[in-house]
């Protein structure tokens, strides 16, 4: 009877363990060259997300994403509802980028530079490897009864972890309501801004839940550009890989032998030391190839690249490389498809500057009052009511704000001040009434065109429609 070998293949998540119960993660602490330069990466990052709410620009908060009073800042810019193309076609190019920057360096920016890793692995992660010691001492902890040191040690990591998490949420809080607002919330009684206070609670929850119980889970559960990443990877995208031809070769891995010929006996260069699954925050083995969980941190490089100058072998047995260089010794290439991504980052680009350049201080708009036909004002004037909003985006109050009928000839009158003052960032609005000349009138629908002064300066126009009679339209 023939007996056949079974092949097993990996049906789930690396976090899920065969009774798809959660397999908790408790990663060695890494060390190495690429884990100093993401120190100093994440050392800008955070210093970055934590001060942009707190700096401002010509008096505008650097970043701020008010959704609720449909305000926007991004670096230093105003942005206001009637600017949402200019929004919508930033989130255009920032697909495009990503689609670009994945196709040529994979998930490089999970491991580098996404805020989810950074505060996971340089604040949280740090922090519990302070506080319950490196990945041993850690999975002896969790093992242990709850005695007083388990309880004075997770307790205490609670603590710190809440703290830093309402930290984290006040920030987050300052991008959404403003820096200004916070600071003032912060020297009043919580209980005067009680609905504010709640959802700094409710943000300060999701944050300890996300970095303290579901940690690595967000990066291969909940994150979508996981998912994208097999769509976009190809074999001459370069990423963490395992270089499987050297580290196998023809008889696969061997445990170290000192003063063991490998090659001549058909052994690869991995010794199965495990250091590369030890120290990865998402729990795999890097050498089943590229992976759904893989977020490209480099721990994995490090550990391998120590180990292998231990037992005096080269180094890059795990470097950063594409499928084709490792398969075929082939090196990058700036294939058509990244330049096809180029093209349209930079035509994409191009558009938003021009549009940015394009873009007025002051937006006005001046709409027909609804249900309202025109008035006949003596023998031969047409008379239409309307309502007007004139838009501030500076962060200067604007002067003696008024309007004159441009096209055609005409006269132009606003209920109440004829001019008036708008506050920086502000609004103005309120109605006005336009008179003309029933031989000025080409038809029943005529277009006007406004011009909107501040002192004698020209600041913004615009056009809309004049109802007149029928009967003179031509």
């Amino acid at each position: 009877m023939m007996s056949t070998e079974k092949e097993s293949f990996r049906d789930t998540i690396g976090t899920i363990n065969e009774e798809g119960k959660r397999a908790w993660v408790f990663p060695k602490k890494p060390s190495g060259k690429f884990y100093t330069y993401r120190k100093y990466v994440s050392y800008v990052l955070l210093l970055f997300l934590i001060s942009a709410p707190f700096v401002k620009i010509n008096g505008n908060q650097f970043l701020l994403f008010n959704i609720v009073e449909r305000r926007f800042n991004i670096f230093g810019f105003p942005f206001w509802p009637q600017d949402f193309y200019l929004f919508v076609l930033s989130m255009v190019i920032g697909v495009v980028f990503i689609g670009f920057f994945t196709a040529a360096f994979g998930r490089i920016f999970c491991g580098w530079i996404c805020p989810q890793t950074i505060f996971m692995e340089m604040v949280f992660r740090r922090i519990e490897y302070w506080i319950e010691g490196d990945r041993g001492a850690q999975i002896r902890l969790n093992k242990q009864k709850w005695d007083a040191e388990k309880i004075r040690k997770r307790v205490l990591k609670w603590i710190v972890f809440f703290i830093i998490s309402f930290l984290i949420a006040n920030v987050f809080l300052a991008y959404l309501i403003s820096s200004d607002k916070l600071l003032a919330y912060i020297q009043s009684n919580p209980l005067d801004q009680l609905s504010t206070f709640i959802s700094l609670l409710i943000f300060t929850a999701v944050f300890y839940f996300i970095f303290a119980w579901f940690r690595e889970q967000v990066c291969i559960i909940a994150c979508p550009y996981g998912r994208l990443q097999g769509v976009l990877l190809d074999t001459k995208s370069i990423v963490v890989a395992y270089d499987h031809k050297r580290g196998e070769s023809e008889k696969g891995r061997k445990k170290f032998k000192k003063n063991e010929d490998r090659s001549a006996l058909g052994y690869g260069d991995c010794i199965d030391c495990m250091q590369c699954v030890n120290v990865c925050p998402t729990g795999i083995d890097i050498r089943n190839g590229t992976q759904l969980e893989c977020v490209n941190c480099t721990a994995c490089i490090d550990a391998c690249d120590d180990i292998m100058d231990k037992v005096n072998y080269p180094r890059g047995l795990i470097r950063y490389a594409s499928e084709e260089n490792i398969e075929k010794k082939l090196p990058f290439k700036f294939t058509p498809r990244l330049k096809g991504y180029s093209a349209v980052l930079v035509i994409l680009t191009g558009l938003l500057i021009g549009m940015l350049f394009l873009r007025n201080d002051v937006e006005a708009s001046v709409l027909r009052l609804p249900g309202q036909l025109y008035q006949e004002k003596g023998a031969f004037t047409i008379s239409n009511v309307y309502t007007y909003k004139v838009i501030n985006k500076t962060v200067n109050a604007i002067d003696s704000v008024r309007f004159e009928l441009l096209e055609p000839k005409g006269k132009i009158s606003t209920v109440g001040n004829n001019s008036f003052k708008i506050d920086k960032e502000g609004l103005a609005e309120g109605t006005l009434f336009i008179e003309i000349d029933k031989a000025l009138l080409d038809n029943d629908k005529n277009k006007v065109k406004i011009g909107v002064y501040s002192g004698d300066g020209l600041i913004e126009t615009t056009t809309t429609t004049f109802l007149g009679p029928r009967s003179f339209s031509n």
